[in-house]
């Protein structure tokens, strides 16, 4: 049931969406110079890598300059950028990733290699299911940047807490799982960006 909801509600969103993408898309290309699509390995079941899609936030070659998080004010995210992550907007191409397997709609969000690699043990549990767009992680640091942008050392910030608790999060979840606690989840999800929306 969960991989018909995802196929059937990642092909109809990406048709409705797809005015607003195309806008996402033209802001973009006005803004800076540089592709529409952000492309990025990340770990998914069972260990398979694969490239995720969002709309690019950062300026061209910013994922060359050494920092693997975004923090704070990120001097490298774009004026369309910093609207497009307020509203999740550049999240939306992840549908995508639904349609063709890669991701679900929710799931423990994928991780870059390098942290998985930390914490392989961990993740040789929580990669038996699909990576999400949302989880209970995503639900409760949904402010992540701003958080970790208040630290002296933000890496050293998320993997010594940050992500060892998203960790717990994950398996939380593998343990609660059900078709019922993801739609309770996408509902939270849902209810977190309108709220932080009428805050901005």
């Amino acid at each position: 049931m969960k991989r018909t909801f995802d196929i059937g509600v990642s092909f109809v969103g990406l048709i409705l969406l797809s005015p607003l993408m195309l806008l996402a898309a033209l802001a973009i290309k006005l803004d800076s110079p540089g592709p529409i699509m952000f492309r990025q390995k990340r770990i998914g079941k069972g260990f398979r890598p694969f490239l995720i899609y969002k709309f690019r936030t950062m300026v061209q070659g910013a994922s060359d300059r050494r920092r693997s998080l975004t923090v704070g004010d990120d001097p490298r995210i774009t004026s369309s950028g910093r609207f497009l992550r307020r509203t999740k907007i550049d999240e939306i191409p992840q549908l995508i990733n639904v349609l063709k397997g890669d991701m679900s709609f929710v799931g423990p969000r994928p991780e870059v290699p390098e942290f998985v690699e930390l914490f392989r043990e961990d993740y040789e549990e929580i990669l038996t299911v699909r990576p999400g767009i949302t989880d209970l992680a995503s639900v409760k640091y949904r402010d992540e940047a701003a958080v970790l942008g208040h630290c002296n050392n933000p890496q050293e910030e998320y993997l010594r807490h940050v992500l060892p608790d998203k960790i717990n999060l994950n398996k939380e979840y593998i343990r609660r799982s059900s078709f019922f606690f993801d739609l309770t989840l996408i509902l939270k999800t849902v209810r977190k960006l309108f709220e932080h929306q009428v805050s901005s």
